[in-house]
């Protein structure tokens, strides 16, 4: 408008017309956990709206197990949830036994809960770390990161990797557990649990950290079950559901660990603060799965006879694994070859970016920062 303009309006005592900004945050923002985009729409702070633009990680990995194989399409896996990569070796495992009738040998079962555990402890770990730091706190992300560094020494111990595993196999496990690894892993564990309080000590409760998160972005039961939340997110809003205790498998049915909700201790139920404080509980509980694991694991084979060139009968079998970020679909097809006809993965992540235009809106511009980062998106998850 122009001065002239302005002044004609002024006179006429209409005020100063405003228009809302396009704001691009992403793809490279260091804030959005990967290759994301949002289009916000703001008027000054205030957001109207955050559209989230996904695709830009997307590489097709569902159609590429239809050219390399049920064995071979495990490392591709690692790839679905690379923070958290235990689980997608398990859902696609379990998917192909499915199908073909293979049974998983007991201890191997043990060895895949063990090694999903420790996999959801680091992967929690750096989604509390990193939230701290997008928010404005440097040294808790470090104590965390520390934690998670250890964890990922179990994990190349066991395994030889520290962050796309292939560790798991269709029939088991590929290898067993290093000699003295219950030791290690326990020493780790009486370490780690207090440490736990101690995080909470340096910022859980810190006075401006739960300002920033309390009553921001706040999911309903109601809306969290619409827009088909899982995992954290979910029970976050009071849901109490979890696949690994609601649709068993493996051997959880056998243990014992509760499912922690968000409690709207400091604001209301289903807020940033409730998604960050399901994640600090659930450490705890990995920790019991993990002792309880280590405690019963029998002797035994850890991989099944499965013939190198697997080819399942003609049909189609679905199964969910409780991720880190919640309930992970595997389905899978297959025509009776040694190729499936058809995959598709369900993640969580791409079910929390649904949601995120609508609880934007009327935040902050400074408050999308906490929603994505409460909501733990894994970009990869979101593309596939």
């Amino acid at each position: 408008m122009s001065l002239a303009g302005y002044e004609v309006e002024v006179q006429r005592g209409e005020g100063l017309a405003t228009e809302e900004m396009t704001l691009n945050m992403g793809p490279q923002h260091p804030s959005t956990h990967g290759v994301l985009r949002f289009v916000v729409k703001a008027d000054g702070e205030v957001m109207r709206t955050a559209i989230p633009d996904i695709g830009y990680l997307h590489r097709s990995i569902e159609k590429i197990s239809e050219k390399v194989g049920y064995h071979g399409f495990m490392p591709y896996t690692d790839r679905v949830d690379y923070v958290s990569a235990m689980q997608c070796n398990q859902g696609w495992g379990m998917a192909c036994e499915r199908l073909a009738g293979i049974e998983v040998p007991r201890r191997g079962e043990f060895c895949r809960v063990i090694a999903c555990e420790l996999g959801r402890m680091a992967s929690h770990l750096l989604s509390v770390g990193t939230m701290v730091m997008d928010i404005g706190g440097y040294t808790p992300f470090l104590h965390a990161i520390r934690e998670r560094e250890k964890i990922n020494n179990l994990l190349e111990e066991l395994c030889g990797a520290r962050l796309t595993f292939n560790y798991m196999r269709v029939g088991g496990v590929a290898w067993d557990l290093p000699p003295n690894y219950a030791d290690t892993v326990l020493a780790f564990l009486d370490q780690f649990e207090p440490l736990v309080d101690e995080y909470n000590d340096l910022i859980s409760y810190n006075k401006i950290y739960v300002e920033r998160l309390a009553n921001v972005a706040v999911v309903s039961q109601h809306d969290a079950i619409n827009y088909n939340l899982v995992g954290p997110n979910l029970r976050a809003c009071g849901i109490k559901y979890d696949v690994r205790r609601d649709e068993p498998y493996s051997i959880y049915p056998e243990l014992d660990f509760d499912i922690p909700t968000g409690t709207g201790e400091m604001g209301q139920q289903g807020d940033c603060f409730d998604r960050y404080m399901t994640r600090i509980r659930e450490l705890k509980e990995c920790c019991k799965i993990v002792r309880q694991c280590l405690a019963m694991i029998p002797d035994g084979p850890v991989l099944a006879r499965v013939p190198r060139k697997l080819k399942p009968p003609a049909g189609d079998a679905y199964i969910r694994v409780e991720g880190s970020r919640g309930d992970m679909g595997w389905y899978v097809v297959s025509d009776g070859t040694e190729f499936p006809y058809r995959t598709k993965i369900r993640t969580g992540s791409f079910s929390a970016m649904s949601i995120v235009d609508k609880v934007s809106q009327g935040l902050m511009i400074a408050d999308l920062i906490a929603l994505i980062a409460s909501f733990d998106v894994v970009a990869p998850e979101v593309d596939r």
